[in-house]
């Protein structure tokens, strides 16, 4: 669906109740360290299709800062807004160096999510935010623990309640607490989706071990799943131009440590009752900068390259870092 027609259409729908005034939007000035080697001590740019651009590793002194678990660019490469699992909004803005490369995070901000009194909600199982997509002004936003698909309107400094939920066709004894929603993506308009709102769980399981997916709005509406690959689940997904799935999984275990790859999924594999799957593009473990790589978006740079960028949640913890990484996805 064009992202003018669904923005007509939320502007019709009801409004959440009006409050007095908007909660506090807090700022936040954002310290980043460059990451010029994605394969740690090496200088190596090609990974498979993939070429390292640059990345960042941030850290702020607001005690909000970090759990990141989704985000999208409101502009190519520049302005983005995400979510946070402890129930946050955030905005900012990725600063370039003269040769294009991410050098920095400016304009950063957190927004707490309201409820429909336009109060905090302080709730952990009701704003666990795991999945975001933006079409237009319109947020669309997956939450695990309370499972649901919320959608909202886009406003920095006055984020509201969701003004309409939606039906997520995948039965809800099926969602496991912890392993929902993790990805919420749109079909590219003219693709063979024709625009379609997909949502994928991270480890919500069938009884053949394949993860619960479904195509929750468009012409081609069902339940299917994605086939489970070794011991990664997904944690975010975005579709590439040509309609392919491309999608962020982790991996943790104790002996290895944390593990991330990057999957392209074919778009004609992802149908109502088959079960969906492709090649891997990427796989890095501790020996290269990662952390716990939640959040992903697929963007257009100006010269018409196909760029992909992937954040880490930190979980509030010292031992893990807030990472941003950005890579040229090459297809010949």
């Amino acid at each position: 669906m064009a992202g003018w027609l669904l923005a007509a259409l939320i502007c019709l729908l009801p409004t959440a109740p009006a409050h007095a005034d908007p909660v506090p939007v807090e700022r936040m000035d954002v310290t980043s360290r460059p990451i010029g080697r994605f394969h740690i001590g090496r200088d190596q740019k090609q990974f498979g299709p993939l070429e390292f651009v640059g990345g960042l590793e941030m850290t702020a002194r607001g005690a909000d800062f970090g759990a990141m678990s989704a985000f999208r660019f409101l502009k190519p490469g520049s302005d983005f807004i995400g979510v946070a699992d402890t129930g946050f909004w955030f905005f900012g803005t990725i600063a370039r160096d003269a040769q294009g490369r991410p050098a920095g995070v400016e304009n950063f901000r957190m927004v707490p999510m309201v409820d429909e009194a336009g109060q905090p909600i302080g709730r952990k199982w009701e704003v666990d935010a795991e999945g975001l997509d933006v079409e237009g002004n319109v947020a669309t936003v997956g939450f695990e623990r309370n499972h649901r698909i919320a959608q909202f309107r886009i406003e920095p400094g006055d984020m509201r309640a969701p003004v309409r939920q939606l039906d997520f066709l995948v039965p809800k004894n099926e969602l496991r607490q912890n392993r929902a929603f993790e990805t919420v993506t749109r079909a590219p308009a003219d693709g063979p989706h024709r625009g379609g709102l997909v949502v994928v769980s991270e480890k919500s399981l069938d009884k053949a071990g394949n993860i619960f997916a479904a195509i929750i709005e468009g012409p081609d509406k069902g339940i299917f799943t994605v086939k489970r690959s070794g011991d990664f689940d997904i944690t975010d997904g975005a579709f590439l131009p040509d309609g392919d799935l491309l999608l962020l999984e982790r991996s943790y275990r104790m002996a290895d440590g944390v593990k991330m790859r990057l999957r392209r999924i074919a778009g004609a594999s992802i149908a109502r009752g088959k079960v969906a799957d492709g090649p891997v593009l990427l796989e890095a473990d501790m020996a290269y900068q990662i952390d716990n790589m939640e959040g992903m978006d697929v963007w257009q740079r100006a010269d018409g390259a196909t760029m992909v960028s992937v954040i880490s949640d930190d979980n509030h913890s010292i031992l893990q870092r807030n990472l941003y990484l950005e890579f040229r996805l090459h297809n010949d």
